[in-house]
């Protein structure tokens, strides 16, 4: 059902990343979780086929596909491993945010090595007191002749220790919104340390680090469009990053509902196996449902966004809130099918509930997004 409407040619790449992630990620899923493995080598391979700059311009390394393509892409991998998939994502939105805003400079030093991961990329935006009020951020940026000198510091950064570019949110300009730029900073820039590597429930084939600044000077041609235009290149970035990570929920959703058939299939109590139970076909025939419904949700959200429509940002919010809670209740009700089972770490169903519990909360809490959505429509009227 996930082919469903695809043109020939997303058919075709949607073929290439599920099998990219059964056969080089599914593997290594538990592994890289239990041991807290950044699959840098990996996600190189999946770099090889084009999913390192998905929708950066092809001028500068990137594939140049649609939002369409990217969710259908992001959803797949995510059936082989939803937390390296999720890291994916958010490497690509930043290596879009600087082939978007960025000068052609820039553009030309770092989209190529982003586009084949040769180098990686963290999105640097909440701080330790500004999560969803992140337009109070502090990380301060002062002007001195040709560099600002950053100071502050950056939490629950994805990557963040083990990557190589930086792309911050910053305070150049007075209080709110219009007073952040956003700038791009190299690791190993004097001034520029790490927190140490945070225990995770989930996602933990990827780092989470906070970023610090100490007089981290960077040079002003590092900065991405114009002064204080850096919150709005943010939010743009978020909206791309809320379509990804709903795919991401998507993907491991989708796994689930396969694993819970399976296991119903072979399970035997009561002297049949589980799938002769009425209750629980009714149950897998629900999750199949609200996947589906979900996977419209996103993909037409996608669609908006790409279209840059004006309902693009209330479409990304919604398909956001409703798959990330959707999906991440479909691979719950996958766990609970798989009884005690589910519920051993040999059993994949429980590191996709684990991974995805966090898309509740990421680019933007489900609580903010039902902010966003009141408040379109309360615009509207």
């Amino acid at each position: 059902m996930s082919s469903i409407g695809l043109t020939d040619e997303q058919k075709e790449f949607q073929k290439v990343a599920f099998d990219f992630a059964a056969n080089e990620m599914a593997p290594h899923m538990a592994e890289w979780d239990q041991n807290e493995m950044f699959p840098v080598e990996t996600m190189r391979k999946a770099a090889q086929l084009g999913f390192g700059g998905i929708y950066v311009q092809p001028e500068v390394g990137g594939s140049g596909l649609s939002r369409l393509d990217t969710s259908i892409i992001f959803e797949a991998l995510s059936t082989g491993c939803a937390s390296t998939t999720a890291y994916i994502s958010i490497h690509n939105m930043c290596a879009w945010m600087i082939d978007t805003f960025g000068s052609n400079e820039l553009r030309e030093k770092f989209c190529p090595d982003l586009c084949s991961m040769e180098k990686f990329a963290s999105y640097c935006l909440t701080e330790p007191g500004s999560g969803s009020d992140a337009a109070s951020l502090l990380t301060n940026a002062k002007l001195q002749g040709d560099h600002y000198v950053l100071n502050g510091s950056k939490a629950f950064i994805s990557g963040g220790g083990d990557t190589d570019v930086y792309v911050v949110m910053c305070r150049t300009g007075g209080k709110g919104p219009k007073g952040i730029s956003c700038v791009v900073v190299e690791k190993g820039t004097p001034g520029l340390s790490f927190g140490k590597k945070e225990k995770k429930v989930g996602w933990n084939s990827q780092p989470t680090r906070a970023v610090i600044f100490e007089d981290c000077a960077v040079p002003v041609t590092n900065r991405l469009g114009v002064e204080g235009q850096g919150f709005n290149i943010a939010m743009k970035g978020l909206n791309g990053g809320r379509i990804n990570i709903a795919s991401c929920s998507l993907g491991a959703a989708h796994a689930s509902v396969q694993l819970a058939r399976d296991h119903l299939c072979i399970r035997k109590q009561f002297g049949e196996t589980l799938s002769n139970s009425q209750f629980l076909q009714f149950k897998l025939a629900e999750m199949a449902t609200r996947l589906v419904a979900s996977r419209l949700m996103v993909r037409q959200a996608a669609v908006a966004l790409q279209e840059d429509r004006p309902d693009a940002v209330a479409l990304c919010s919604m398909a956001k809130l409703f798959a990330t809670d959707e999906c991440f209740s479909i691979c719950n009700q996958a766990l609970q099918m798989h009884g005690g089972y589910g519920y051993l770490k040999d059993y994949a169903v429980q590191q996709f509930v684990r991974d995805i519990r966090v898309h509740q909360i990421l680019e933007g809490t489900n609580e903010v997004m039902r902010m966003i959505i009141a408040r379109n429509l309360l615009t509207e009227s």
